[in-house]
């Protein structure tokens, strides 16, 4: 299959660029050029609107289409992803550096995974019913689509987080303009080329990577109806700021700086916990919003929680992203790099006692070996500011309620995990974070289940049912007696 990266999908159409603005994509791994791509301007995304507002507003249009065509509908997406699955897993870790074994157990699946989980909902799902009500008569609910919602996709799990927002849409009757990071735009052609080989109408989903300014554009268009975002906590709250003048819905997905609580039973086995640490504390080279970056340790056993921490680090395997060996690989760019070492340097100075990693373990790509410091003031900047990079920091607490207090003491709330051999214990310990997702001995998002954060990491949820609600309007139709 050959595929094209200068183009756009507008209106079921692949259409040419409306100017000449570029993206340069370089490869985290060896720092060489990947492509010259199109980025998307004004005038792109102006199309694409129209398109989405021509295929939700038609009389035949997508909304209006009964719940089982349009899950039948979805479920040939699915289809067309299942057959560029193994070229979606390499495209997203040749362009953001993510190990390509992890692409390919998340971002080649979990897409299809979500699109045939909201096709099912949707055909189970009741968009109306009747209350009688107190003062006579009865009213009908309807529960009816949002409209043409602007998806902004971030560059760390491309895939996984734009099916986040259209899985559920889709089921809902919504149209979407999708914004995809110019840092990924590889994976974002294949998705639009799935699309479009799909009995998805056209319109329905529109593709237009861009960078920074393209997206504010989207955001603030009049033709949009809601907002969904995963990103940063600094545009999302100015995504916040436009959207409440506007007075328009968002769901936003922001940062995190969670806590690995290690209860003073927890088994501390590397052989039993290893993998499930590793991917709740490092997945993706520390690049994940939800990560527990934070471990707290009872003093009592301080020093062995130090210990498999820094074990874990120190015996991963750093390399080339496209690598099936490697579980670390490169940050996603030489900026980002940067800052993760900024941050190295800044608990270094502030005392932190550091215990393996905060080096380039190459000449060449944008790679920080995992990195751990123990000895950590929860008031310290390591603390507190998301780095997402692969550095974790060891927090000591002297009792359950201590340990509940510091891992609260923190101006995020999207993530987190307890750790313990004692499950209602555990379960007792995570009902006192506050967060908005805490895992017990391991932490993994469940399509079925809620996901979003409190305070900080964001406003609203995706996902589950919950997830499809967020894409809905309630009326209420009152009727009267007799």
């Amino acid at each position: 299959m050959s595929t094209q990266y200068d183009r756009f999908l507008i209106g079921g159409r692949w259409t040419a660029p409306s100017s000449g603005e570029e993206i340069v994509l370089v490869s985290p791994n060896n720092e060489q050029r990947l492509a010259t791509v199109a980025a998307g301007v004004h005038a792109d995304i102006d199309a694409a609107v129209a398109a989405a507002r021509a295929a939700f507003d038609a009389p035949d249009g997508w909304p209006n289409w009964p719940a089982d065509k349009r899950a039948a509908a979805m479920e040939t997406l699915a289809d067309a992803l299942d057959r560029r699955s193994e070229q979606l897993a390499q495209a997203v870790s040749t362009q953001n550096g993510m190990p390509v074994t992890i692409a390919g157990q998340l971002e080649a699946v979990f897409p299809q995974l979500l699109l045939r989980y909201y096709a099912q909902l949707a055909c189970a799902e009741e968009f109306s019913s009747e209350r009688p009500g107190l003062l006579g008569g009865q009213t009908t609910i309807t529960r009816t689509p949002v409209g043409v919602v602007g998806a902004i996709v971030p560059w760390n799990f491309p895939q996984v987080l734009g099916a986040f927002k259209y899985a559920p849409g889709l089921a809902a009757g919504c149209t979407f303009v999708i914004k995809p990071a110019p840092e990924t735009v590889f994976d974002a052609v294949l998705f639009a080329e799935a699309v479009a080989e799909s009995d998805i109408p056209p319109g329905v989903i529109n593709v237009v990577p861009g960078g920074r300014e393209t997206g504010a554009y989207l955001v603030a268009h009049p033709g949009i109806d809601k907002v969904a975002f995963t990103g940063s906590t600094q545009t999302g709250r100015e995504i916040a700021t436009v959207c409440g003048g506007l007075l328009r819905p968002v769901t936003l997905e922001l940062g995190g700086k969670s806590a690995a609580i290690f209860l003073d039973d927890a088994d501390l086995d590397l052989g039993v916990i290893g993998e499930k640490l590793f991917a709740a504390t490092l997945l993706n080279n520390g690049q994940t919003c939800f990560l527990g970056t934070r471990i707290l340790a009872p003093r009592s056993r301080y020093t062995e929680v130090v210990d498999v921490v820094t074990a874990l680090a120190a015996s991963l395997t750093v390399g080339d992203s496209l690598d099936p060996a490697t579980q670390i690989g490169p940050l996603v760019s030489s900026r980002q790099r940067d800052r993760v070492e900024s941050a190295i340097a800044a608990a270094a100075s502030s005392g932190a006692r550091l215990t393996t990693g905060g080096t380039r373990p190459f000449d060449t790509g944008w790679f920080v070996s995992p990195t751990v410091f123990a000895d950590v003031d929860n008031d310290t900047s390591i603390a507190r500011e998301e780095i997402f990079g692969p550095v974790l920091t060891v927090i000591g607490y002297d009792d359950d309620e201590d340990a509940v207090r510091i891992a609260n003491a923190n101006d995020y709330g999207l993530g987190g995990s307890v750790w313990t051999t004692d499950p209602q214990r555990g379960l007792a310990v995570a009902k006192g974070v506050r967060s908005g997702t805490v895992g017990i001995n391991h932490y993994l998002p469940d399509p079925t289940a809620p996901f979003g954060g409190v305070k900080a990491s964001g406003l609203g949820r995706e996902l589950g049912p919950e997830g499809l609600a967020a894409y809905l309007e309630t009326k209420s139709i009152y009727q009267p007696a007799g």
